[in-house]
């Protein structure tokens, strides 16, 4: 039985461009895309937030100083929202970034994959254990229970060894996703012995797909040192991964909750519909309102 430290770090790939969001992204960042009343980020945040982190590193690029500003203190916003006796929403910009959070930023300086995404944040992470959450996968815990990483961040302080977020996913999909394989190691877990990027239909060792919740050790960073680049250059978290299982254990975690994957405008759209019928202020007219629709 192992017992380790909490998950103190997490690191956000936000580097990205965002091309299938056009024209929206052209000069804003996709992380900050709203669903409802909170941009794509946030969500991310709160929910590595929620498991214990208290450190989050931003990897970002060019044009991605909003995500930046959005977790900085606005004064002039705090101080308006204070004089014009605007209490509720003055807690609503306050509560964006808790005193305890601290934030880092450090800049991918080309696309050359998530793997290098996550390698630009090692000096930062040090030889600690650490979370990646990619934004664009909306998480959300099963009927107010845990959110994912809480959940994963539980398993891990048992195991002691990485774990990845996995959800079974329609046979003509896997090729969206990394595809797990492994042999069953307790409720939930899979012991993880093989992991295909993107496989096409038939050729796929399970329907077992990653999500974009991870919890690594820091022995990865030495494997993305040393992996040779893949297509287009870039540096697969993937092949990272499938090289740390040669030697120690990597386990995937089948997560109690729903994904919602906001890198589409399909997932975008769905998550913004369900996320407004569960909020305690729009939910009940919005219901409402979605009646009167001719469907």
């Amino acid at each position: 039985m192992h017992t380790t430290h909490p998950i103190q770090t997490a690191v956000f790939p936000v580097a990205g461009l965002g091309t299938r969001f056009l024209p929206a992204t052209k000069a804003s960042p996709k992380e900050m895309l709203p669903i409802v009343d909170k941009p794509l980020i946030q969500y991310a945040v709160e929910e590595a937030y929620a498991a214990g982190v208290r450190h989050m590193v931003f990897v970002t690029g060019r044009s991605k100083r909003a995500i930046e500003d959005h977790f900085d203190t606005a004064y002039e916003l705090e101080s308006e929202l204070e004089a014009a006796g605007k209490g509720a929403l003055l807690e609503i910009v306050r509560a964006v970034a808790p005193e305890d959070m601290h934030c880092s930023y450090v800049r991918q300086p080309r696309s050359l994959g998530l793997g290098h995404a996550v390698l630009c944040a090692a000096h930062i992470v040090g030889d600690q254990p650490f979370a990646v959450l990619l934004a664009d996968d909306l998480m959300v815990g099963h009927a107010g229970g845990p959110g994912v990483l809480s959940q994963m961040a539980q398993a891990f302080e048992s195991l002691g060894r990485s774990v990845l977020a996995v959800q079974e996913v329609p046979e003509d999909q896997v090729r969206r996703y990394g595809i797990v394989a492994g042999s069953p190691a307790g409720e939930r877990l899979i012991n993880i012995d093989r992991i295909v990027e993107k496989p096409e239909p038939g050729q796929a060792p399970s329907r077992m797909g990653v999500a974009g919740r991870y919890i690594l050790t820091p022995r990865i960073f030495d494997l993305l040192r040393e992996q040779t680049p893949g297509a287009g250059g870039e540096i697969q978290l993937t092949d990272g991964i499938a090289a740390l299982m040669e030697r120690e254990r990597v386990y995937a975690y089948q997560y109690d909750g729903t994904r919602y994957d906001c890198g589409s405008k399909e997932g975008f759209l769905q998550a913004t519909v369900e996320l407004a019928l569960q909020h305690p202020q729009m939910g009940a007219p919005f219901r409402a309102w979605l009646r009167t629709l001719t469907l």
